[in-house]
């Protein structure tokens, strides 16, 4: 690719890569920051009700993915987190699209975010649990980065929807 075709040459390239790394650092940073307060607050705790039974605040360690399910897959769901990470920091360079580099911020926030907890938690490396404290009706307890993973699927689905590419092209109708 000549520099005259790399979509990041550009200024418009170049802020996209930086919108995705702000979302991002952004996320990690919230979701660190909130999970560190549930540790010390919420731990060995009651719920705190934020909601009624609808929302309240539970420190929950989960060793699986989304619900709980494949709790004895911690290893497996740590490495596919990152291949995810590798994956889009390799493609941010070709973001032209805001809404993409929104989505895709938010995403490597969110698998950051509870990556960095399977990789430095307790019981030890790649097996960690995450740390867990939005709960949802009893439904399920969740973070901040699994709030930012949702919000970005709802984004890359609503982008895809409408024919718009990462790298600003549009798919013909």
């Amino acid at each position: 690719m000549t520099p005259s075709t790399d979509p990041s040459a550009g200024p418009v390239g170049r802020r996209r890569v930086g919108l995705f790394a702000l979302v991002a650092t952004a996320v990690v940073v919230i979701d660190q920051l909130t999970k560190w307060w549930a540790v010390e607050r919420l731990d060995g705790h009651d719920p705190i009700e934020v909601l009624g039974d609808l929302l309240q605040l539970r420190f929950v360690l989960n060793p699986g993915a989304a619900l709980g399910t494949g709790a004895g897959y911690t290893i497996v769901l740590s490495l596919i987190a990152v291949a995810v990470t590798v994956t889009l920091i390799v493609i941010a360079p070709r973001l032209r699209d805001t809404w993409w580099a929104v989505g895709l911020g938010l995403f490597l926030g969110g698998a950051v975010g509870n990556l960095t907890d399977r990789l430095f938690r307790e019981p030890s490396f790649l097996r960690g649990h995450v740390v867990d404290f939005i709960d949802y009706a009893g439904f399920f307890v969740g973070n901040v980065a699994d709030i930012a993973l949702t919000v970005a699927a709802v984004v890359i689905i609503w982008r895809s929807w409408r024919g718009h590419r990462f790298d600003g092209t549009r798919e013909p109708s």
